[in-house]
């Protein structure tokens, strides 16, 4: 399978976790803990981080869930790697592989969450569409997806969420675009929800069926 994606890639693992500190205000522990709690992750479940990039929430999704199956996926190896490493140091064992949202390598209806953490503003429209018909493929009836990104922020924010994309412009504003894709793809009607840095927004939408 293919692991190119037309979204943008980050390569710099070994920055990765400083950049997102800094983007937080040092808050990065407070918002991962506010995504698992709109996450609901139950015991035994299964649940995917998709663009996971150094592992930071899928770790502290099997330290919170330890029963719970976690998989986490993202398109550099040098993301991948850092995750594994990571993992093995906090001594939980998520399931990391290299992939891309457009193509999930899960089966349909195989997860009952997916998560999607500072990434999504990295997709342009048609690849934002086709992650997201992919994620609703694989999540179960009644399944969560929650996404955390960019609300629109200050010039100071705006140059950050550049640099976390590699370019030198501004980051759109992503609560109505991305609010607008899921509900083009079906799921339910789109939640949002306060997050700390208030620059962030979170979303919480369901693939339609039975609750989990």
């Amino acid at each position: 399978m293919s692991h190119h994606t037309h979204g943008h890639t980050i390569h710099w693992a070994w920055a990765y976790d400083a950049v997102i500190q800094v983007m937080s205000l040092g808050r990065e522990g407070r918002f991962r803990r506010r995504t698992l709690e709109l996450a609901e992750l139950q015991p035994g479940a299964r649940a995917l981080d998709v663009g996971c990039g150094t592992g930071s929430l899928a770790i502290a999704a099997a330290r919170q869930q330890p029963t719970a199956t976690i998989h986490g996926i993202d398109p550099a190896p040098e993301m991948i790697a850092r995750a594994q490493a990571k993992a093995t140091t906090a001594g939980v064992a998520p399931r990391f592989e290299v992939g891309i949202i457009e193509h999930l390598p899960y089966d349909d209806g195989s997860m009952d969450v997916v998560t999607s953490s500072i990434m999504m503003h990295h997709l342009p429209p048609e690849t934002l569409s086709a992650g997201l018909a992919e994620i609703l493929r694989v999540l179960t009836p009644g399944g969560r997806l929650v996404v955390v990104d960019f609300a629109g922020a200050g010039p100071l924010m705006h140059r950050l969420g550049a640099l976390l994309r590699g370019e030198s412009g501004h980051p759109t504003r992503h609560l109505d675009v991305v609010r607008d894709a899921v509900a083009k793809q079906g799921f339910t009607e789109p939640m949002l929800h306060p997050m700390k840095p208030g620059y962030l927004f979170g979303l919480v939408a369901q693939k339609p069926g039975a609750d989990i």
